[in-house]
């Protein structure tokens, strides 16, 4: 084989070390050396970057390192850095996320959240849109995940990295939010490896071991958050009611829906609570 032909050898460049360019490649683009806050906006959440504060600069995810473009409807393909109204800190938004079952691996899924944490960020607010089990959660229920099941059989660690999930979900965070909504009720939130909807045997499953929320994401960018040492706000819109509690067909569309006819109140919720962390 000749050297026209050869395989490109495999990278050694590690996932931190991706964060990092990534990180720098932002610090570049926003002129700011560093951000404070990070929030990734799920199904639903997404006009909520509208209401923190002024955008100071956009960003295509194809221009950095690491990230790819949106891979599912209802999401946005970029970042944006924005001015918290109020505060004058600076949020590092993210308008999408890698999900696990696009099947670029564990290292893709949490790399938004490595790179916040490369660029200064101390705080992580993870935001999706979920199926409740509960079924007096209407769709367009807020909630905060108090804890996580992770059903996906992976983690963002490797090698003996043993990193404590006690309080995983930041207490005070989650206390924060209440102030600005005391009607918020908490939950535990269970993520599957999708991109199938969970059966309603699986869902049961997850109600009796201690689940509120099924999902596909969020719990695997977490883990990876508390090993950077951020402090972590998990809020789940609930989309619709999960497989089995409700005899209406499950679809994306009605997901989609869901978000939009809750985003005012969502994205109101979200950029009074970001203002005060």
């Amino acid at each position: 084989m000749n050297d026209a032909t050869a395989a490109p050898a495999p990278s050694t460049e590690t996932p931190q070390q991706l964060a990092e360019e990534a990180a720098a490649v932002i610090a570049e683009r926003t002129g700011r050396p560093r951000h404070d806050i990070a929030l990734v906006l799920g199904s639903g959440w997404a006009g909520a970057a509208d209401l923190l504060g002024e955008t100071t600069t956009t960003i295509d995810n194809a221009d950095v390192p690491g990230f790819a473009p949106a891979a599912v409807a209802g999401h946005s393909g970029s970042m944006r850095s924005i001015t918290v109204a109020g505060s004058g800190r600076q949020a590092l938004v993210f308008g999408t996320r890698t999900h696990f079952y696009e099947g670029r691996g564990v290292a893709a899924v949490v790399h938004a959240v490595r790179t916040a944490a490369a660029a200064g960020c101390s705080t992580l607010v993870l935001t999706n849109g979920c199926g409740g089990l509960d079924p007096d959660r209407a769709p367009g229920t807020p909630v905060l995940i108090r804890d996580h099941i992770n059903l996906t059989a992976a983690t963002p660690l490797e090698g003996a990295t043993f990193v404590d999930l006690t309080d995983l979900y930041t207490p005070r965070l989650r206390e924060l939010a209440r102030e600005v909504d005391p009607t918020l009720d908490d939950g535990v939130y269970v993520q599957f490896r999708g991109p199938q909807y969970e059966t309603p045997a699986e869902v049961r499953m997850a109600g009796i071991l201690g689940g509120d929320l099924v999902g596909m994401s969020t719990a695997l960018e977490a883990i990876a958050a508390r090993e950077a040492g951020m402090d972590i706000l998990g809020i789940s819109l609930v989309t619709n009611a999960a497989a089995g509690v409700s005899d209406h067909p499950l679809s994306h569309e009605e997901v989609v829906a869901a978000g939009q006819a809750a985003a005012g109140r969502c994205s109101r919720l979200l950029a009074d609570v970001v203002g005060r962390i």
